[in-house]
């Protein structure tokens, strides 16, 4: 009857993780405050009140940093696993591990080379 038979905890999993950001709004939507005041609407800095205009251009070198720093992160969360399974996984593995890593190191030196790491 079921063509996916061996599917069932997946679609279980999708229809759950649809539905927890659904409710989530939902709730927030019914339980939020209804009163909207100039207090309300106005920027919060941590207590104090803002100064200047909030829409300033930054320097680009935060966004290299941060693009940086998420590579090097994507980097850590694959090869976890790849670690942790070493001694199961064979030569094969390895060697797209090692792939893997210079891929990341050629990244890493066209950044250096492109000054992205340069902080001045």
């Amino acid at each position: 009857m079921f063509v996916l038979s061996g599917y069932d905890y997946l679609l279980v999993f999708l229809l759950v993780s649809a539905l927890v950001p659904l409710i989530a709004l939902g709730l927030s939507a019914v339980f939020r405050p209804k009163i909207v005041s100039a207090f309300r609407k106005s920027t919060y800095e941590s207590g104090i009140e803002p100064r200047g205009d909030s829409w300033i251009q930054f320097n680009i070198r935060y966004y290299m940093f941060a693009l940086v720093f998420v590579i090097f992160d994507i980097e850590t969360v694959f090869l976890y696993p790849w670690a942790v399974a070493f001694d199961k996984v064979g030569l094969l593995a390895f060697i797209e591990a090692l792939i893997f890593i210079a891929i990341l190191v050629i990244g890493l030196v066209y950044a250096w080379r492109k000054g992205a790491l340069e902080w001045t």
